[in-house]
């Protein structure tokens, strides 16, 4: 009789459910993997992201899972052996392959975006620039990722993705609310503009109070559900590496067949720089009787720690009078309009004040003063009080950071109230700083939306409690037939 009642309750059982109406299941959102890999005049990196296959008001969620460090310089200095600009990308991406599943490898969109080295070598010689970026994507092909192309990014791009980037990771965009488990946007968004300092390029970008009178300087995205207006110029040859070149050019006095000397204001006295033919102190952003990288020349510069004549020949590196009277113009003739807001002045700049050790709110008196006594030590002085520094970045530090008051100050038009609204930062949590995170998230806006997968099936709740009532039916009617 027990086992009779058993099986009476386990057709009552499939009764019930055959009656209850099946339900769509949602299954939670699949995880999604992006590589850009950034390679500027100096260096190269690769970044890998992730995001959920859902989106944020038509925007994906990005983080950072892996940054890699390309050993040896920018692509652009393989001009002369392209091949081996492919091959220097091949330990990153075996790395970044470690962290990307092996299912999901395969639908992994894979970008190279080349920035100001690539842009200047362009400009020289075309032809080289195609085989680099060829011989790149050629190496790219070869890993099992959704290549997606190798290029060449405009100044403009450069600024506006490095802008994306540092709004999105200082929560101006859209924030995370624990209590709603949602995405939500600040009521009182904090727009940042940016500040990015390279080798070849330098880009400022920010919202300004109106709209963008020059359409040359203006970007708009759509990103989280809502339309962004912004300000971007990119300023080639002003990088600091390229600075640099230009201003050892302004500096030779004493010209010889095979000899050039020069007083560097910006150098440490008792330092005397001789380099041989291989540094080419004047590439295409020389400005008039350049010397020709085919010609051999020994430079030597002797160092003066100047501090007021490094800035005064800084000076010379810009067009001011090219403005006029203008007041919504930088530098070479180039409008900007009103600066607005706090700025976050990241890469080249962060790492210059890093070594000058300069905390966040100081005055800029003690700015300048912190640079006008690093600029007049001697180098005995220096190099023995950073024994740790490359000896290579190490004479540069004063020219670098004078140049970036210049740039700051003379240039973007910061004052000595507006300084205190620059902020010196290269991460926000374990993100980088930089264009292509901003990338991978303009990319994600340009994507379709996965739709959640779905399931039929019957309420959870339902299955366990008939589940639970067939067990204890059995396990009553095992009992009776015992006893």
């Amino acid at each position: 009789s027990a086992i009779v009642g058993a099986l009476v309750a386990l057709c009552i059982v499939s009764l019930v459910l055959s009656l209850v109406r099946v339900e769509d299941v949602t299954l939670p959102p699949t995880v999604k993997y992006g590589m850009v890999f950034d390679a500027g005049s100096s260096h190269t990196s690769l970044f890998v992201y992730e995001w959920d296959s859902d989106k944020e008001n038509n925007t994906g969620v990005v983080s950072q899972t892996l940054s890699c460090d390309v050993q040896g310089q920018g692509i652009s200095s393989y001009a002369n052996n392209p091949p081996e600009a492919g091959n220097s990308l091949r330990e990153c991406l075996d790395k970044a392959l470690q962290v990307v599943p092996a299912e999901k490898q395969r639908d992994v969109p894979a970008y190279l975006g080349a920035t100001a080295g690539m842009r200047l070598l362009r400009e020289q010689n075309s032809s080289a620039t195609e085989q680099v970026l060829a011989e790149v994507a050629k190496t790219m092909q070869e890993y099992p990722v959704a290549f997606k192309g190798a290029r060449i990014l405009t100044g403009e791009e450069e600024g506006s993705y490095g802008w994306i980037t540092i709004n999105y990771l200082l929560d101006s965009f859209t924030k995370y609310s624990p209590k709603t488990h949602t995405w939500l946007r600040p009521e009182a968004a904090n727009i940042f503009g940016a500040l990015d300092l390279g080798g070849a390029s330098t880009q400022i970008t920010f919202m300004p109070e109106g709209s963008v009178l020059s359409q040359n300087e203006a970007s708009n995205f759509t990103l989280y559900g809502h339309s962004y207006n912004i300000y971007t110029h990119s300023y080639l040859c002003y990088g600091q590496n390229e600075m640099l070149k230009r201003l050892a050019k302004e500096l030779i006095v004493v010209r010889g067949e095979e000899h050039l000397h020069g007083a560097a204001p910006c150098q440490q006295s008792s330092l005397e720089q001789r380099h041989a033919a291989s540094l080419k102190l004047i590439c295409l952003c020389g400005r008039g009787n350049e010397i020709k990288q085919s010609e051999n020349y020994i430079v030597t510069l002797e160092g003066r720690g100047n501090a007021s004549g490094c800035l005064a020949a800084l000076r010379n590196l810009f067009n001011f009078s090219a403005c006029g009277q203008s007041q919504d113009c930088t530098f070479d003739g180039v409008y900007q309009p009103p600066l607005r807001g706090q700025f976050i002045a990241f890469s080249a700049f962060y790492y210059n004040f890093k070594f000058l050790n300069l905390t966040e709110g100081q005055p800029l008196a003690v700015v300048r003063e912190a640079i006008e006594g690093l600029c007049t030590r001697s180098w005995e002085d220096l190099s023995s009080s950073y024994p740790k520094e490359n000896p290579k970045r190490l004479p540069k530090y004063c020219a670098n950071a004078n140049y970036i008051l210049t740039l700051l100050l003379d240039a973007y038009k910061f004052n000595e109230s507006s300084w205190n609204n620059i902020f010196f930062q290269m991460k926000a949590g374990s993100a980088d700083m930089g264009w292509t995170l901003g990338y991978m998230l303009n990319l994600t806006n340009m994507v379709p939306p996965q739709a959640p997968a779905r399931l039929k099936g019957h309420r959870p709740s339902l299955w366990a409690a008939a589940i639970t009532f067939i067990i204890l039916t059995l396990v009553l009617g095992l009992a009776a037939l015992l006893l």
